[in-house]
């Protein structure tokens, strides 16, 4: 990983030659968008007393989704989220070794754009941070269940390789919308642990984020084994 990024800062035009580098371009610019539109939807509408309102905010989560993926979706996967990451070696639609490049990439994208975030609105202390409203354990169990939702998603639309992202973009987009509506208020309906770690480390609000990580990946990793039993069995009927 840290070769690819000296080689892209040496040479910029590496990335052209480089199948790898362009993924993690992808990844990185992906969950750069995700982080910088969707928590700074929460930032804005703080700042502007709730003009964003929560269902603004709901609705940019679900369309940046579906714009990083349609954008590069061709290039990297369009994971833009380590949750999403580990769950697909899983599922053996991603190799391993790739894992922790990925993951980096999302982190440093996601971080950057918290950055961007402080820099504009230094005042605001949460940056669009995913802290509970009530118990961890609520919380926990809320993101249990909407990434594991969210991941059936993502096996299901991907399942087809007919090289269109615009299916797969709208499910996948639409869900995160539809999850962050109705869950938002109580857990933030993170399903992504780079977009709870960002803000939280640009921030410095650590409360509750093991809520965010071990949640994710848990319900992410839950549903490839649902998905795969499902699969089995369809084939066999």
């Amino acid at each position: 990983m840290q070769k690819n990024l000296l080689k892209l800062v040496v040479n910029p035009d590496a990335a052209q030659t480089d199948p790898m580098l362009k993924r993690l371009t992808g990844e990185f610019l992906g969950t750069f968008g995700l982080v910088f539109c969707g928590t700074g939807a929460i930032v804005i509408n703080q700042e502007s007393g709730g003009t964003v309102t929560h269902l603004g905010i709901a609705i940019t989560f679900g369309l940046i989704v579906l714009a990083m993926i349609l954008s590069f979706g061709h290039i990297s996967g369009a994971h833009i989220n380590p949750a999403v990451t580990i769950a697909l070696s899983l599922a053996g639609r991603f190799k391993r070794e790739n894992i922790l490049p990925y993951i980096f990439a999302q982190l440093s994208g996601a971080c950057l754009a918290s950055f961007f975030l402080k820099y504009l609105f230094p005042a605001n202390i949460f940056l669009g941070a995913t802290i509970p409203t009530g118990s961890d354990t609520q919380s926990l169990i809320l993101e249990f269940i909407l990434t594991f939702l969210l991941m059936l998603v993502i096996l299901t639309s991907t399942q087809k390789k007919d090289h269109s992202l615009v299916g797969p973009a709208l499910a996948i987009g639409g869900t995160v919308g539809l999850e962050a509506l109705f869950a938002g208020p109580i857990c933030g309906a993170s399903m992504n642990p780079a977009r709870s770690i960002s803000p939280a480390l640009v921030g410095g609000h650590f409360q509750s984020l093991w809520v965010y990580i071990l949640g994710p990946v848990a319900g992410a990793i839950s549903a490839v084994f649902a998905f795969t039993l499902m699969h089995e069995r369809l084939e066999k009927v």
